[in-house]
């Protein structure tokens, strides 16, 4: 990640990766089918090293980990990089509630990967 100042100025930059907002609006809004459609057909979600792909992973996980489980995510600092972003955000759920860090790559406008990192 950049330095402090840096990734002050890009906090709730809502323009700076729109397959990463695709992603937090269809969270937000407890919508399955805008999750899997923010994802490329051969899209992953990387849990903590549990990885689920495609559109029947990406299902399963938003079912039980994130809409299913009421789940609400706000971005709080963001940087990107070509197309991956970094991404620092808060997370409040019947599964999990904390603050945590995500790697994201896009491709073709749509998200490829969704990689939540273990926290230390």
């Amino acid at each position: 990640m950049q330095d402090v100042d840096a990734r002050v100025r890009s906090r709730h930059d809502r323009n700076s990766s729109s397959p990463v907002q695709a992603l937090v609006d269809a969270i937000n809004a407890a919508d399955a089918d805008a999750f899997v459609a923010a994802f490329t057909e051969d899209g992953t979600v990387d849990d903590w090293g549990r990885v689920l792909r495609g559109p029947d992973g990406l299902r399963s996980w938003a079912a039980s980990d994130a809409i299913g489980a009421g789940a609400r995510m706000t971005v709080l600092e963001s940087t990107t990089d070509g197309d991956t972003t970094e991404l620092r955000f808060s997370w409040e759920s019947r599964v999990f509630t904390g603050v945590s860090t995500a790697i994201a790559t896009a491709r073709g406008g749509r998200l490829e990967s969704f990689r939540i990192l273990p926290e230390r």
